[in-house]
């Protein structure tokens, strides 16, 4: 069932040399949208995110040097804690002494580490097919999404080493995401409702963001946040699907962690849960904010 709500309300917040763009639909619990990648933008979500519009005031926001989000890409500013700030500075211009946020995927690994920075700002944290939170669990997300697309490693390989993914052309680079993510899906049509559509400065921005923001995060030995996120007491759900690339073990040392977190394994679902499985997303999302007031 598709949303019913009212045209999204979109517009610009400034951070410095950066304007964040910003898009809000729905009414009811406000509620911040972490997009993944670090990559990608939000739009990737859409339709499909917006389901949750019916119950929730959803407020999504391209991250520095994605999507619509203006600014001089200058890489020094493409560090964790320049996200950091650009999340508070969304909360900020929501003007509440706290917020719940949502981050999926690379979404969710801003969220924590927002939400250690800024622990009183936070007044609800859910974490859906969540990035880990430390080198040796981000290792075992990569070879967990090798072993998902082994069957077509020697087409993915062909595609990565030809003159077209590597300059860029977004249809080939959105073909080789389609591909690997195709594989993390419990129903395979439904990755026809991925939306992911690229311009060739996005590709290669991208790539710039994402290798910069890794430099001392996943890229660096003996990396973790796992052992901080003991001092959060923030009301927190974590939602991961059994089929997801990431292994089910990433999402649990979080939860087994942070005090009272809820851990909800979607049974047959993928890395996209919120597409494959939306009635199962909006039910625990449910349950979680009527249980934890």
């Amino acid at each position: 069932m598709e949303s019913n709500q009212s045209l999204p309300r979109e517009g610009y917040i400034q951070n410095g040399n950066i304007r964040l763009f910003y898009r809000d639909i729905g009414k009811g619990e406000p509620l911040i949208i972490i997009h993944g990648g670090p990559e990608f933008d939000h739009t990737y979500l859409l339709p499909d995110m917006d389901r949750l519009s019916d119950d929730y005031r959803l407020i999504y926001y391209d991250q520095r040097g994605r999507g619509k989000s203006h600014g001089e890409l200058i890489p020094d500013d493409i560090s964790i804690g320049k996200y950091i700030e650009d999340l508070e500075c969304v909360r900020k211009f929501l003007q509440v002494s706290s917020i719940a946020v949502l981050g999926h995927s690379w979404g969710g690994h801003v969220a924590m580490q927002y939400a250690l920075h800024h622990p009183k700002c936070v007044s609800h944290m859910i974490l859906l097919n969540t990035a880990p939170a430390s080198y040796e669990d981000a290792i075992a997300m990569r070879k967990g999404i090798l072993n998902k697309r082994s069957a077509y490693e020697e087409q993915l390989q062909a595609i990565a080493a030809g003159k077209e993914y590597k300059d860029g052309d977004p249809e080939t680079v959105a073909g080789f995401f389609m591909t690997v993510y195709g594989t993390t899906f419990k129903n395979p049509e439904h990755l026809k409702r991925l939306n992911l559509r690229f311009t060739k400065e996005e590709v290669l921005r991208g790539r710039l963001v994402e290798n910069k923001v890794m430099e001392g995060l996943y890229e660096t030995k003996g990396f973790t946040i796992i052992p901080s996120l003991k001092q959060l007491h923030s009301p927190t759900l974590i939602i991961h699907g059994s089929n997801d690339f990431i292994p089910v073990e990433c999402s649990t040392h979080i939860a087994e962690v942070i005090p009272g977190a809820h851990l909800k394994i979607i049974e047959g679902s993928g890395h996209f849960s919120y597409i494959d499985a939306p009635g199962e997303v909006r039910s625990a999302i449910n349950k979680f904010f009527n249980t934890a007031r």
